[in-house]
Protein backbone atom coordinates (compact mmCIF):
# COMPACT_ATOMS: atom_id res chain seq x y z
CA UNK A 1 0.00 0.00 0.00
CA UNK A 2 1.77 3.49 -1.09
CA UNK A 3 1.82 6.35 1.43
CA UNK A 4 -0.57 9.17 1.80
CA UNK A 5 0.39 12.20 -0.24
CA UNK A 6 0.77 14.84 2.05
CA UNK A 7 -1.30 17.81 2.18
CA UNK A 8 -0.53 20.83 0.03
CA UNK A 9 0.27 23.57 1.59
CA UNK A 10 -2.47 26.34 1.72
CA UNK A 11 -1.78 29.23 -0.86
CA UNK A 12 -4.46 31.47 -0.11
CA UNK A 13 -2.54 33.27 2.86
CA UNK A 14 0.13 34.32 0.60
CA UNK A 15 -1.02 34.11 -2.52
CA UNK A 16 -1.14 38.40 -3.26
CA UNK A 17 2.48 38.26 -2.08
CA UNK A 18 4.25 35.50 -3.73
CA UNK A 19 2.64 36.95 -7.29
CA UNK A 20 4.00 40.36 -6.66
CA UNK A 21 7.14 38.58 -5.60
CA UNK A 22 7.76 36.36 -8.81
CA UNK A 23 6.63 39.18 -10.95
CA UNK A 24 8.89 41.53 -9.70
CA UNK A 25 6.65 44.19 -8.16
CA UNK A 26 8.19 44.51 -5.34
CA UNK A 27 10.39 47.41 -4.28
CA UNK A 28 13.80 46.51 -3.08
CA UNK A 29 13.21 46.79 0.52
CA UNK A 30 9.86 44.80 0.45
CA UNK A 31 11.90 42.30 -1.52
CA UNK A 32 14.97 42.19 0.52
CA UNK A 33 11.98 41.88 3.59
CA UNK A 34 10.28 39.24 2.10
CA UNK A 35 13.35 37.23 1.10
CA UNK A 36 14.35 37.15 4.93
CA UNK A 37 11.01 36.18 6.11
CA UNK A 38 11.55 33.31 3.12
CA UNK A 39 14.23 32.06 5.51
CA UNK A 40 12.66 32.19 8.89
CA UNK A 41 8.82 31.33 7.99
CA UNK A 42 8.67 27.29 7.37
CA UNK A 43 5.00 28.13 6.37
CA UNK A 44 5.93 30.74 3.78
CA UNK A 45 8.77 28.56 2.50
CA UNK A 46 6.38 25.87 1.63
CA UNK A 47 3.86 28.03 0.08
CA UNK A 48 6.51 29.61 -2.12
CA UNK A 49 7.60 26.12 -3.13
CA UNK A 50 4.19 25.52 -3.65
CA UNK A 51 3.69 28.46 -5.61
CA UNK A 52 6.56 27.81 -8.22
CA UNK A 53 5.62 24.07 -8.23
CA UNK A 54 1.95 25.20 -9.32
CA UNK A 55 3.43 27.44 -11.60
CA UNK A 56 5.87 25.42 -13.48
CA UNK A 57 3.22 22.70 -14.00
CA UNK A 58 0.66 25.66 -15.43
CA UNK A 59 3.15 27.10 -18.00
CA UNK A 60 4.16 23.41 -18.77
CA UNK A 61 0.39 22.00 -19.50
CA UNK A 62 -0.76 25.26 -20.98
CA UNK A 63 -0.74 24.26 -24.79
CA UNK A 64 0.87 21.16 -24.95
CA UNK A 65 -1.62 18.02 -25.15
CA UNK A 66 0.72 15.78 -26.66
CA UNK A 67 4.56 14.73 -26.35
CA UNK A 68 5.77 15.77 -29.57
CA UNK A 69 4.14 19.92 -29.08
CA UNK A 70 6.35 19.54 -25.27
CA UNK A 71 9.32 18.56 -27.14
CA UNK A 72 9.38 21.31 -29.60
CA UNK A 73 8.65 24.10 -27.12
CA UNK A 74 11.49 22.57 -25.35
CA UNK A 75 13.50 22.56 -28.60
CA UNK A 76 11.89 26.80 -29.17
CA UNK A 77 13.41 27.48 -25.57
CA UNK A 78 16.71 25.95 -25.94
CA UNK A 79 17.39 28.01 -29.32
CA UNK A 80 16.09 31.17 -27.65
CA UNK A 81 18.53 30.70 -24.34
CA UNK A 82 21.23 30.11 -27.25
CA UNK A 83 20.50 33.10 -29.12
CA UNK A 84 20.30 35.61 -26.12
CA UNK A 85 23.70 33.60 -24.61
CA UNK A 86 25.07 34.67 -28.14
CA UNK A 87 24.12 38.00 -27.77
CA UNK A 88 25.25 38.17 -24.09
CA UNK A 89 29.02 36.99 -25.13
CA UNK A 90 28.81 39.58 -28.28
CA UNK A 91 28.13 42.15 -25.90
CA UNK A 92 31.06 41.35 -23.67
CA UNK A 93 33.39 41.25 -26.51
CA UNK A 94 32.34 44.33 -27.60
CA UNK A 95 32.94 45.89 -24.38
CA UNK A 96 36.70 44.21 -24.40
CA UNK A 97 37.45 45.86 -27.74
CA UNK A 98 35.99 49.32 -26.27
CA UNK A 99 38.26 48.56 -22.82
CA UNK A 100 41.73 48.21 -24.89
CA UNK A 101 41.06 51.02 -27.08
CA UNK A 102 40.02 53.19 -24.13
CA UNK A 103 43.16 51.99 -22.19
CA UNK A 104 45.28 53.12 -25.24
CA UNK A 105 43.69 56.88 -25.36
CA UNK A 106 44.19 56.53 -21.59
CA UNK A 107 47.80 56.18 -21.92
CA UNK A 108 48.02 59.04 -24.62
CA UNK A 109 46.30 61.21 -21.80
CA UNK A 110 48.46 60.23 -19.04
CA UNK A 111 51.62 61.40 -21.47
CA UNK A 112 50.18 64.24 -22.35
CA UNK A 113 49.14 65.38 -18.73
CA UNK A 114 53.06 64.55 -17.99
CA UNK A 115 53.94 66.39 -20.18
CA UNK A 116 51.95 69.68 -19.22
CA UNK A 117 53.10 68.88 -15.43
CA UNK A 118 56.56 69.30 -16.84
CA UNK A 119 55.54 72.80 -17.74
CA UNK A 120 54.41 74.06 -15.06
CA UNK A 121 56.13 76.00 -12.44
CA UNK A 122 53.41 76.82 -9.71
CA UNK A 123 51.54 74.48 -7.62
CA UNK A 124 47.58 74.47 -8.33
CA UNK A 125 45.43 77.12 -6.54
CA UNK A 126 42.39 75.61 -6.86
CA UNK A 127 40.51 74.03 -3.65
CA UNK A 128 40.00 70.02 -3.99
CA UNK A 129 36.98 68.88 -5.40
CA UNK A 130 33.82 67.89 -3.20
CA UNK A 131 31.82 65.94 -4.81
CA UNK A 132 31.72 62.01 -3.91
CA UNK A 133 31.97 61.07 -7.45
CA UNK A 134 35.05 62.77 -7.60
CA UNK A 135 36.50 60.54 -4.96
CA UNK A 136 34.55 57.05 -6.38
CA UNK A 137 36.09 53.96 -7.63
CA UNK A 138 33.35 52.07 -9.40
CA UNK A 139 33.48 47.96 -9.01
CA UNK A 140 32.80 46.35 -12.55
CA UNK A 141 31.57 43.31 -10.89
CA UNK A 142 32.66 39.93 -12.07
CA UNK A 143 34.10 39.30 -15.34
CA UNK A 144 31.03 37.69 -17.61
CA UNK A 145 33.02 34.29 -19.09
CA UNK A 146 31.91 31.90 -21.69
CA UNK A 147 31.79 29.66 -18.27
CA UNK A 148 29.67 32.01 -16.14
CA UNK A 149 27.25 32.24 -18.99
CA UNK A 150 26.93 28.56 -19.38
CA UNK A 151 26.57 27.67 -15.50
CA UNK A 152 24.61 30.48 -14.34
CA UNK A 153 22.88 33.02 -17.25
CA UNK A 154 20.73 34.68 -15.56
CA UNK A 155 23.64 36.02 -12.72
CA UNK A 156 25.62 36.40 -16.57
CA UNK A 157 22.80 38.35 -17.77
CA UNK A 158 22.36 40.93 -14.80
CA UNK A 159 26.12 41.49 -14.90
CA UNK A 160 26.24 42.33 -18.50
CA UNK A 161 23.01 44.99 -17.71
CA UNK A 162 24.57 46.62 -14.51
CA UNK A 163 27.69 47.02 -16.73
CA UNK A 164 26.21 48.38 -19.76
CA UNK A 165 24.46 50.60 -17.41
CA UNK A 166 21.15 49.57 -17.79
CA UNK A 167 20.82 49.82 -13.59
CA UNK A 168 16.54 49.14 -13.61
CA UNK A 169 16.91 46.26 -15.37
CA UNK A 170 20.12 44.68 -14.07
CA UNK A 171 17.98 45.25 -10.38
CA UNK A 172 14.83 43.20 -12.02
CA UNK A 173 17.25 40.10 -13.10
CA UNK A 174 19.05 39.96 -9.63
CA UNK A 175 15.49 39.82 -8.06
CA UNK A 176 15.05 36.53 -10.16
CA UNK A 177 18.11 35.21 -8.47
CA UNK A 178 17.73 33.32 -5.30
CA UNK A 179 20.03 33.47 -2.48
CA UNK A 180 21.31 30.09 -2.43
CA UNK A 181 22.46 29.74 -6.10
CA UNK A 182 24.12 33.22 -6.05
CA UNK A 183 25.26 33.64 -2.18
CA UNK A 184 23.41 35.86 -0.12
CA UNK A 185 25.89 38.46 0.55
CA UNK A 186 27.08 38.27 -2.74
CA UNK A 187 23.41 39.26 -4.40
CA UNK A 188 23.29 42.08 -1.81
CA UNK A 189 26.70 43.62 -2.33
CA UNK A 190 25.70 43.64 -6.63
CA UNK A 191 22.22 45.63 -5.35
CA UNK A 192 23.62 48.23 -3.34
CA UNK A 193 26.37 48.71 -5.79
CA UNK A 194 23.61 49.36 -8.66
CA UNK A 195 21.28 51.41 -6.21
CA UNK A 196 24.33 53.68 -5.60
CA UNK A 197 25.16 53.98 -9.23
CA UNK A 198 21.76 55.19 -9.52
CA UNK A 199 22.08 57.83 -7.06
CA UNK A 200 20.40 56.34 -4.30
CA UNK A 201 22.63 56.43 -1.45
CA UNK A 202 20.23 55.86 1.12
CA UNK A 203 18.70 52.57 -0.11
CA UNK A 204 22.23 51.51 -0.95
CA UNK A 205 23.22 51.41 2.53
CA UNK A 206 20.69 49.28 3.81
CA UNK A 207 22.52 45.78 1.18
CA UNK A 208 26.14 47.12 1.45
CA UNK A 209 25.84 47.66 5.61
CA UNK A 210 24.91 44.04 6.23
CA UNK A 211 27.76 42.84 3.93
CA UNK A 212 30.52 45.23 5.48
CA UNK A 213 29.10 44.16 8.93
CA UNK A 214 27.72 40.76 8.86
CA UNK A 215 29.96 38.70 6.52
CA UNK A 216 33.54 39.00 8.99
CA UNK A 217 36.90 39.53 7.14
CA UNK A 218 37.35 39.05 3.18
CA UNK A 219 37.40 40.31 0.52
CA UNK A 220 33.66 41.17 -0.12
CA UNK A 221 33.20 42.85 3.29
CA UNK A 222 36.15 44.87 2.43
CA UNK A 223 35.23 46.16 -0.50
CA UNK A 224 31.33 46.69 0.40
CA UNK A 225 32.65 49.04 3.54
CA UNK A 226 33.90 51.51 0.89
CA UNK A 227 31.01 51.59 -1.51
CA UNK A 228 29.02 51.62 2.60
CA UNK A 229 31.25 54.80 2.64
CA UNK A 230 30.45 56.32 -0.42
CA UNK A 231 26.63 55.40 -0.46
CA UNK A 232 27.09 58.30 3.16
CA UNK A 233 28.53 60.40 1.29
CA UNK A 234 26.25 60.29 -1.52
CA UNK A 235 23.34 60.69 0.44
CA UNK A 236 25.20 63.70 2.45
CA UNK A 237 26.20 61.93 5.58
CA UNK A 238 29.10 63.07 6.63
CA UNK A 239 29.84 61.86 9.62
CA UNK A 240 29.65 57.91 8.63
CA UNK A 241 30.52 58.87 5.46
CA UNK A 242 34.43 59.53 7.20
CA UNK A 243 34.22 57.59 9.66
CA UNK A 244 33.90 54.38 7.01
CA UNK A 245 36.52 55.81 4.64
CA UNK A 246 38.95 56.41 7.76
CA UNK A 247 38.42 52.77 8.34
CA UNK A 248 39.11 51.59 4.80
CA UNK A 249 41.95 53.81 4.64
CA UNK A 250 43.98 52.08 7.80
CA UNK A 251 42.81 48.56 6.48
CA UNK A 252 46.23 47.61 4.29
CA UNK A 253 44.43 44.76 2.82
CA UNK A 254 41.44 46.67 1.28
CA UNK A 255 41.40 47.24 -2.44
CA UNK A 256 40.10 50.25 -2.22
CA UNK A 257 42.71 51.33 0.85
CA UNK A 258 44.28 54.26 -1.89
CA UNK A 259 40.99 55.60 -2.85
CA UNK A 260 40.05 56.04 0.34
CA UNK A 261 43.21 57.68 1.65
CA UNK A 262 43.16 60.53 -1.25
CA UNK A 263 39.12 61.08 -0.13
CA UNK A 264 40.02 61.67 3.98
CA UNK A 265 43.89 63.86 3.16
CA UNK A 266 41.30 65.67 0.95
CA UNK A 267 39.18 66.93 4.01
CA UNK A 268 35.87 67.56 2.44
CA UNK A 269 34.23 65.53 4.86
CA UNK A 270 35.77 67.37 7.87
CA UNK A 271 33.97 70.46 9.01
CA UNK A 272 30.36 69.99 6.75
Amino acid sequence: MSPATPPRPDLRPYFDELERFADGQMTPAEQEAFELRLEQDEALAEAHAAYEQLTADLRWAAGHDTLRLRLQALDERMNERGNALARTEQRTKLRQRRGTILTAVGVLVLLAAGVAAWYLSRPSAARPARSWEAYYQPDPGPLVTPALLQDRPLLAEALDQYQSGHYPAALHSLGRLSPPSVGADTLQYLRGLILLRQGQGSAAQLYLRRVAEDSGIGELPRRARYHLGMAYWQAREWAPALAELRAVAADSLNPYRTTARRAVAAGVLEGR
